[in-house]
């Protein structure tokens, strides 16, 4: 499932807010249980078998509870892999 946003950063990356990427995230929980199994976020990770292979590791890490699942208190944990991994740039919002 692609990410979309309208703002696209000079590096070629997608610009969104961290509740842009909650959103985004929340696509893939299938069950609708307000988690994200591991196995939901590795069908989100888009590459080959090495792309693969360093997100279920950082899956891991993400799930610092160790229960399986990447809850809300643990979705900004995978901020740094979504920058580095999956082509987005996370920004703050200024309030105006």
């Amino acid at each position: 499932m692609a990410i979309k946003t309208c703002c696209i950063s000079v590096d070629g990356k997608r610009v969104m807010s961290i509740e842009q990427f909650k959103r985004w995230l929340r696509k893939f929980d299938a069950d609708k249980d307000g988690k994200i199994s591991r196995k939901e976020l590795e069908d989100a990770i888009p590459g080959g078998w090495f792309t693969r292979w360093k997100g279920k590791r950082r899956i891991r890490s993400a799930d610092t509870n160790g229960n399986g699942f990447i809850d809300e208190s643990e979705i900004n944990n995978l901020v740094e892999f979504a920058q580095k991994y999956l082509g987005v740039k996370i920004v703050q919002l200024k309030n105006v």
